[in-house]
């Protein structure tokens, strides 16, 4: 068996955010979110767009959302590339999601708490081992909660995550695992194939299920997404090489805006200017000036 990319934007909103995902889903948020308690009973999956309600305001394009039972909104984001302002980005779309709860004239009281999980192929916090990590509101000198914590920001660093096989004990274990390893798997792994959730996944991502078109379509997400790692690894070799020559710290900020300038050419013909300026950090006359010479 060949199984698709769970990293991939279309392949994961395919497995975890299509109509016949909510049992998935539940197990993976209960895994990931509540230790692998069944806390989440039941849930909605939804319209994870986010279009702005206030002129001028920014768009917000999540990969899946889901409403629990008891109201709580969770938004969820796979994240391969390490782009600029990546964690604001975080917070933007979970702060925009807890206060676009309410239409004018609704009372504060019918807030419901927002929980963002948010799972990246790069690390985010390098000076902790922990590949779950958890963020809420709490008191600087005392460290207690705040009464009305309800922005959650849960993140799972998958570079962090190295057990194999064999050492898979906790459900969030195994998910994590097959975020990570599913890709290179040809077989679904014995210790996961008896979680029915787990095993209805790997059936989703069976690249045998699929149709040309969406084969050739992940294909081409995978390709750019492997072109982009190679022109960020790149960018930061040419500016450390330039760096020797011109002094270090001159080295690292061109390596970045060559970082920026690779990704924004990649992105031309998919996306417009404002978008591009947005996602790298440029500015929207960089990325015209790109498109001009492009």
């Amino acid at each position: 068996m060949i199984f698709i990319n769970p990293k991939t934007d279309y392949a994961f909103k395919k497995i975890f955010g299509s109509s016949e995902s909510k049992e998935i889903l539940i197990s993976f948020l209960n895994a990931l979110i509540y230790e692998g308690n069944p806390t989440i009973q039941d849930l909605e999956i939804i319209n994870p767009n986010l279009p702005p309600k206030l002129e001028g305001l920014k768009d917000s394009y999540l990969d899946v959302k889901a409403k629990l039972n008891d109201g709580t909104l969770v938004i969820i984001e796979m994240q391969v590339l390490n782009v600029q302002s990546f964690g604001k980005r975080v917070l933007y779309n979970a702060a925009k999601t807890y206060a676009f709860q309410l239409e004018a004239a609704q009372g504060y009281r019918l807030l419901k708490p927002v929980i963002a999980l948010t799972i990246t192929d790069f690390e985010m916090f390098p000076n902790s081992p922990e590949f779950i990590s958890r963020f809420v509101f709490k008191e600087v000198k005392k460290n207690f909660t705040y009464p009305e914590n309800n922005l959650d920001l849960v993140f799972v660093e998958l570079p962090k995550f190295t057990k194999g096989q064999e050492e898979l004990e906790t459900l969030a274990d195994k998910w994590v695992y097959f975020m990570k390893n599913a890709r290179s798997l040809t077989s679904v792994p014995e210790t996961m194939d008896s979680i029915p959730e787990i095993h209805e996944a790997f059936n989703i991502a069976n690249q045998a299920s699929l149709s040309r078109e969406e084969v050739e379509d992940l294909d081409r997400r995978e390709q750019f997404i492997y072109d982009q790692q190679g022109a960020i690894i790149k960018a930061v070799q040419d500016g450390i090489e330039q760096g020797i020559e011109q002094g270090i710290e001159q080295g690292i900020e061109q390596g970045k805006r060559e970082e920026k300038l690779a990704i924004a050419r990649q992105l031309l013909s998919q996306l417009d200017n404002a978008t591009i300026a947005q996602v790298t950090g440029l500015s929207v006359e960089d990325v015209q000036n790109l498109r001009g010479d492009s």
